[in-house]
């Protein structure tokens, strides 16, 4: 997935000189609404590999983010790019160890994902909130190229290389903003979706989408009486 504010993000934080006779990795492919593959293909790269949990658009390989680097190995790619992804995984901290493994000493990360204030879009999916500060802790272990908020919407931009005397970082216990808890949590439980939070934010949903299936007149009262917020 990738809405404009990627694509033009990728455009600009990318050159020819940067990915031609390289090889791409795109994790997190299946193009929905969007993909930066024409653009980077079109720079002449000496590969360019898809992979996502499903087949479709844009999908080389189904694998999934939290599998990549046991299917390739490590130090494969000169290019790993990812758009949209990261809000949806679980276990972000092996899916980002796994993109920070896989890319090659110098190569480059390109990264977009979603931060506080974004609606909940589950696909199948949706988890975290990444901030500017997180980014920066995150890949404190890799040069940060660019990094800049969405300008369109709540969200996250990253470019970054990986060093060649690169030491990951231990994000085991680093804490991340939660849709479906609404705090600040590692990792997500089974007990997480049963939770007040989350139960209220899937009500919210249904409301919203029942609420503007009705008419003007009555959406209008509806959410005056309510004081009713979009998700």
């Amino acid at each position: 997935m990738c809405h404009v504010s990627c694509i033009v993000f990728g455009a600009k934080s990318l050159s020819k000189e940067e990915v031609k006779g390289k090889d791409i990795l795109e994790v997190g492919s299946y193009d929905v609404n969007g993909t930066l593959r024409p653009i980077i293909e079109s720079w002449g790269p000496q590969s360019y590999t898809g992979v996502d949990i499903m087949a479709g658009p844009g999908v080389d390989i189904v694998c999934s983010s939290e599998n990549i680097l046991r299917h390739f190995g490590n130090k494969k790619f000169d290019i790993v790019v990812s758009t949209e992804m990261l809000e949806h995984v679980e276990p972000w901290q092996d899916v980002i160890s796994n993109l920070k493994n896989i890319c090659k000493p110098g190569g480059l990360l390109l990264l977009t994902t979603r931060s506080l204030g974004f609606g909940y879009h589950a696909y199948p999916h949706d988890h975290w909130r990444y901030e500017k500060e997180d980014m920066e802790k995150i890949f404190s272990d890799y040069e940060i190229i660019s990094l800049e908020k969405d300008a369109m919407a709540p969200g996250i931009f990253i470019k970054a290389r990986r060093p060649e005397n690169f030491k990951e970082n231990d994000l085991s216990d680093y804490k991340l903003y939660s849709v479906v808890t609404g705090t600040k949590i590692n990792k997500v439980s089974a007990d997480d979706y049963r939770s007040r939070h989350f139960r209220r934010l899937l009500l919210k949903i249904k409301l919203n989408g029942l609420i503007y299936k009705t008419n003007s007149a009555i959406r209008s009262f509806v959410k005056k009486l309510i004081g009713w917020q979009p998700c």
